[in-house]
């Protein structure tokens, strides 16, 4: 049984090593579990694993690897969502060598991304599972890395196998970025860097001392997904609850019964699922629904609008949902991944900024309900590192209230790129001395600080750039997405392309599910959002595309892929789709 406060938790310098401690101080307590769906509408089945059994797992499958591959090979990790995932990462850290966070081939259009990031890694070992290991033999071919399947290797394994204990500075995992502006690099993560950056989240979450239960979809290759589904669980010793990231999308109120199922619940996902709940959570599915022990709910996107915590705690406060839950936050793959959080417990931080203002450099504050405004949500203050804001050019330490580079300092900093070292990423310098010492992390986001709080605005690589006039894309695609019902939120991309006049910016966006294409007056939609965004933004669209559902890109976190999209664009990939006409083009 378990009890409602977690054990003291020592000072261990590795992920392998709490797990051990766990194992030997409270071998009965509930670890990990992994609630599958079988069958559309199933309420799902529950496979628990004690720290006990994940400790006996964890050193089977560690002296299985030690004995395929030497310290410091990778090892790529390709299962499924479940415990077979956690016990191959802790098993890869375990055994001295690099776990390479990955997923199966039949992840629906990420093969090119996921070929890509194996020629980079090299791994000398893949590690799956049965179910998936013909998909996974037909990927890699004949002259692939030896593959192990996690599930198949005897518990007495380790037998004679005595753990690996490398130092804290030893590359742990690769953390692969999503490739949302970029192609995928990997980030060396140290193994000190996880524990540090799990006790930081824990404590930014006011929960590293109470009783805790972690329950998440994200999965399990992400840098949120890992962190706070397995190394925050397993450097406190608590309980953390797993679900498939498609069980999720098929139904998402099974991810709100697991909230609901379990007490003091910390969970994460990105904007678009707290809006996707709101969109298809029934009437029905909501009775029985309690929602009044959730202590945290994280959003990590860049940047948080309030709207979308407005919309979601309206749908849900019936269920007894706490307007305090919404935790707006800040992170990236390169900090291993957390950086800022806003406390659980205290109300939403809202700012009201000049988007001409805020687009020339400056946070000056705007009446909420001018059209002018642009609404954002605080992402709180840093816990266990620091946070500046410079000049993405002169490197120029910035004032409160000037919009720049988010640069970050911590000991939860990644070692650099594998195969590519720091560059200009890692270990930057501020052009003042007296700013303080080097070392700092670029992180390529754009923000500023106001009132104490981190502000997200936007990445600094997708900044479109019209005229000499700035514009941030997610702003440009949340008009564009509110112009008309019938284009689908969060699905859609706002960039720049050339054009003979200079730069140009296209919108290609989803329709809903709702609406067939042939059904739709697409030029009406177009007129609509061509409107929208030359009345807000002062912008004159060159192109709108509207295409089906699933057509624009994501990254494999979820995220709308704007390079992808832009470049599958100007290679002509959606000149057959409901196109803007000429005739709708000069509306």
């Amino acid at each position: 049984m378990d009890s409602r406060r977690p054990p003291l938790a020592p000072a261990c310098p590795t992920l392998p090593e709490y797990v051990r401690h766990w194992a030997e101080t409270t071998p009965d307590r509930r670890a990990f579990t992994f609630v599958e769906h079988p069958a559309q509408h199933a309420r799902g089945v529950h496979r628990t694993q004690t720290w006990r059994r994940l400790d006996v797992r964890v050193r089977a499958l560690a002296a299985h690897l030690a004995e395929r591959a030497g310290p410091g090979d990778r090892v790529a990790l390709l299962c499924p969502q479940g415990t077979e995932y956690v016990t191959a990462f802790l098993a890869a850290l375990a055994a001295g060598l690099v776990a390479v966070p990955l997923y199966p081939p039949d992840l629906p259009g990420h093969a090119d991304r996921l070929a890509g990031v194996l020629a980079d890694a090299r791994p000398s070992v893949v590690v799956t599972t049965s179910r998936v290991q013909d998909e996974v033999r037909d990927f890699l071919g004949s002259d692939g890395p030896r593959i192990v399947l996690a599930d198949q290797v005897p518990d007495d394994a380790a037998r004679d196998w005595r753990p690996v204990l490398p130092d804290a500075g030893a590359t742990a995992y690769l953390q692969y970025t999503s490739g949302s502006t970029r192609a995928p690099a990997g980030v060396e993560i140290s193994h000190g860097n996880v524990v540090a950056n799990a006790r930081q989240a824990l404590t930014a979450y006011g929960v590293d001392a109470g009783p805790l239960t972690c329950v998440g979809w994200l999965p399990l290759y992400h840098d949120m997904g890992l962190v706070l589904s397995i190394a925050a669980p397993v450097t406190r010793g608590l309980l953390s609850v797993l679900m498939d990231p498609a069980a999720f999308l098929h139904e998402p109120v099974r991810w709100l019964r697991l909230l609901g199922a379990h007490p003091n619940v910390v969970s994460a996902a990105p904007n678009f699922a707290y809006d996707y709940c709101v969109a298809t959570v029934t009437a029905e599915q909501k009775e029985g629904l309690r929602l009044n022990r959730v202590t945290a709910l994280i959003n990590g996107s860049e940047p948080v609008r309030p709207g979308t915590a407005d919309r979601f705690h309206a749908a849900f406060a019936s269920q007894g949902l706490a307007p305090e839950t919404h935790c707006p936050s800040y992170g990236l793959a390169e900090a291993t991944v957390f950086v800022c959080a806003a406390r659980p417990g205290e109300p939403l931080t809202r700012f009201a900024l000049d988007r001409e203002a805020l687009a020339a450099g400056k946070a000056l504050s705007a009446r909420p309900d001018d059209p002018r405004a642009v609404l954002l949500a605080g992402c709180g203050t840093p816990a266990g590192q620091r946070v500046r804001v410079a000049d993405p050019v002169t490197r120029a330490l910035l004032s409160e209230g000037e919009v720049g580079e988010i640069w970050v300092q911590g000991p939860n900093v990644g070692r650099g790129y594998w195969n590519r070292g720091p560059g200009d990423v890692f270990g930057a310098e501020f052009a003042d001395s007296a700013a303080g010492p080097g070392g700092w992390l670029r992180t390529g986001d754009l923000g500023t600080v106001l009132e104490g709080q981190l502000v997200v605005t936007g990445r600094l690589k997708d900044l479109i750039i019209v005229d000499g006039r700035n514009h941030y894309p997610q702003d440009v695609e949340a008009t564009a997405q509110d112009a008309d019902p019938a284009v689908r939120r969060d699905r859609l991309a706002a960039f720049a392309v050339p054009g003979g006049a200079g730069e140009g910016v296209v919108v290609v966006a989803e329709h809903a599910r709702t609406a067939r294409l042939t059904e739709l007056d697409v030029p009406a939609v177009v007129r609509a959002v061509r409107g929208a965004v030359s009345a807000r933004h002062g912008l004159r669209l060159a192109d709108v595309v509207l295409v089906p559902p699933g057509t624009v890109p994501r990254t494999s976190s979820g995220k709308v892929s704007r390079a992808l999209t832009r470049a599958r664009y100007l290679e002509g990939a959606y000149g057959g789709r409901a196109r803007a006409a000429t005739a709708g083009a000069a509306g």
